[in-house]
């Protein structure tokens, strides 16, 4: 199997009550600790892992479950206006939310090619669930043309592997493809 040395992985979690109610195929967090991402992993790979807010410790959880161990907050997306460029805070569990975390985990060292890449972002939504190409960017400027994958990939982007139900996969995980698992 290939191995990767990136792996960016915007997982469609599960969640339960409030006003979160995606019109896609959600995993629970005990498929996605199943999932077999360590195998994916090269000895020296970093893996930058979208998290809901409300969720964090499912997200270390899963991070830990696939071999990394936690560094950082990589990306924190903050939403704004597409009229005014504000933040653009909408619903939320306790505040209202207008932000997205990316977390780092790290197995093995990876060195980084460039120091100046900035963890805030501001940037309006484009689609549901739908996060910036730029962060994919920076994560390539971070570390380099190194060989990388998207989990739960919703389009092709040139340089990326890719894996997920809305994209044709090119590797299977777990002995499935995304496409043949929805949800």
């Amino acid at each position: 199997m290939k191995k990767y040395q990136i792996i960016y992985a915007d997982p469609p979690w599960a969640m339960s009550g409030g006003v979160y109610n995606p019109s896609y195929p959600t995993m629970g967090i005990e498929v996605l600790i199943k999932l077999p991402v360590l195998e994916l992993s090269d000895s020296n790979c970093a893996l930058f892992l979208w998290v809901l807010n409300s969720r964090l410790d499912e997200g270390l959880a899963v991070m830990k479950s696939w071999g990394f161990d936690f560094k950082t907050v990589a990306f924190c997306w903050v939403k704004t206006s597409q009229k005014t460029g504000m933040p653009n805070c909408r619903v939320g569990s306790f505040t209202l939310g207008g932000i997205e975390l990316c977390l780092l985990g790290l197995k093995g060292k990876l060195k980084r090619q460039i120091l100046n890449i900035r963890q805030v972002l501001l940037q309006p939504r484009q689609g549901h669930s739908q996060k910036p190409d730029k962060i994919r960017d920076d994560v390539v400027r971070l570390y380099g043309d190194l060989p990388r994958i998207e989990l739960f990939a919703r389009q092709k982007v040139e340089g990326w592997d890719c894996w997920g139900n809305e994209v044709d996969s090119d590797i299977e995980l777990g002995g499935s493809n995304a496409n043949s698992k929805k949800g």
